[in-house]
């Protein structure tokens, strides 16, 4: 068995201590989700009938009262999707407000362009990282997700190679200096021989998009970009998200609602871009985690040190640094050993160089999410090898009572920090069928 399948808990140390007197504050009544999508083309789709779907599901599994989701509605800005789920007082249940931070579009873009130039791309950030030593050190901290980054560019070669050989036959067969060939000649054979290598390429279009060949090569290509400060679009998304969420309580501020918890939430690519709204918007807003309401950030998931480990991603590494310093936020971090795209035990301290200016860190707080204990063995066995489900395990309904549960930290009556590190109550108590 691989190492990082054994890596236990990082104790709660001197990082987790701020959060224990959260529960003098009394349950949760009211929170506001802010939910980061992956590296998604789907993702104004997707999430809405991914939340609704896994929602019943755990209602069913653990005996509790179904709650369904409002009415989704599309932001006046185009990049937020919103539903508010009821509170549910059997369970302890809180009223939650949901926002789905859309950036889809941004991936459909990638994903229009021509597919040749992609593939260039993907050779360039593949060098880059070779020759530089990143792919060596994303190996070290998961082997599985280095043969995941690895894997497009494996089978690009491996493509061009089996094409060459079908252009090297036709030309073979058709072309002169063979006794048993048609004699035509090398300007007719030599393209013919190409382009039947490209057909053949472009006869495997639906297998390659079963094997998510498209969406993990523009994904590595996109990190890439990301971390050498060439993704504009992205910035100025970023910049737009961070301004709706300060907008958005803003609002509430004005309405008199009070919110006992904000809580920002990333999933995979979407773990660093929560963390880049969660930075941007404490810089924005002087209010936000000083005062009843808490401020939670969860990542889920994350791929955070593809782009972070780049020696030129300083704004990133500004961000974390910002957080890992904050007083005015609770920054939990859950990783899988069995998620193949993930980075078990990453902690940002430790593997960044983070200028934290002197100041001691409180932040994140890194948990292993224990997939095997809340995975029915059945289950488990069946989605082991493959990665995409294994990933997403995140954002389903568990099987079974654990620390880990999405919607008991989505929904239920107790803050992010004083769930992580304090005893867990209200349906977190319960056991399940």
């Amino acid at each position: 068995m691989p190492l990082s399948d054994t890596i236990p808990d990082r104790p709660p140390g001197a990082r987790a201590a701020r959060t224990h007197d959260d529960g003098a504050r009394g349950p949760v009544r009211r929170r506001h989700v802010f939910y980061v999508p992956g590296y998604d083309p789907e993702g104004r789709t997707r999430y809405r009938m991914l939340f609704v779907r896994e929602l019943t599901l755990h209602a069913k599994r653990f005996g509790e009262p179904k709650r369904r989701p409002g009415r989704a509605v599309m932001g006046a800005d185009g990049l937020s999707q919103r539903w508010t789920v009821a509170a549910e007082p059997e369970v302890g249940g809180a009223e939650t407000s949901y926002d789905v931070l859309l950036w889809d579009d941004i991936v459909l873009k990638d994903f229009a362009r021509w597919r040749i130039v992609s593939v260039l791309l993907l050779f360039a950030g593949s060098l880059q990282a070779i020759v530089s030593g990143m792919a060596v050190k994303f190996y070290r901290l998961n082997w599985k997700y280095g043969n995941v980054i690895l894997y497009p560019l494996g089978l690009i070669l491996l493509l061009t190679l089996v094409s060459g050989l079908i252009a090297h036959q036709i030309h073979a067969h058709l072309g002169d200096g063979f006794g048993h060939s048609m004699q035509w000649p090398a300007w007719v054979t030599v393209p013919l021989g190409l382009v039947a290598g490209l057909v053949w390429i472009k006869s495997l279009d639906v297998l390659l998009e079963r094997a998510f060949f498209w969406q993990l090569l523009n994904d590595w290509v996109f990190n890439w970009q990301h971390g050498q400060g060439w993704r504009r679009d992205y910035e100025t998304r970023v910049d737009a998200f961070a301004a709706l969420v300060v907008d958005r309580l803003a609002a509430f501020r004005t309405e008199g609602t009070e919110l006992d918890e904000v809580l920002i939430l990333g999933h995979s690519t979407g773990a660093l871009t929560a963390v880049e709204v969660a930075a941007r918007v404490l810089a924005a807003d002087p209010v936000i985690g000083t005062g009843t309401t808490a401020f939670s950030l969860l990542t889920l998931g994350s791929g955070l040190p593809i782009v972070a480990l780049q020696k030129e991603a300083r704004r990133v590494q500004s961000d974390i640094a910002s957080l890992v310093v904050s007083e005015r936020i609770v920054w939990v971090d859950y990783y899988a050993p069995q998620d193949w795209m993930n980075f078990p035990d990453f902690d940002p301290v430790e593997r960044l160089p983070l200028d934290l200016g002197g100041r001691p860190p409180r932040n994140p707080l890194v948990r292993s999410a224990k997939f095997r204990e809340i995975i029915d063995p059945e289950t488990y066995l069946k989605v082991r090898w493959r990665p995409f489900r294994m990933h997403f395990q995140f954002l389903f309904a568990n099987d079974r009572r654990g620390e880990y549960d999405f919607f008991a930290m989505a929904l239920g009556p107790q803050r992010l920090g004083e769930r992580v590190t304090g005893p867990r109550i209200g349906t977190a108590t319960a056991t399940g069928p």
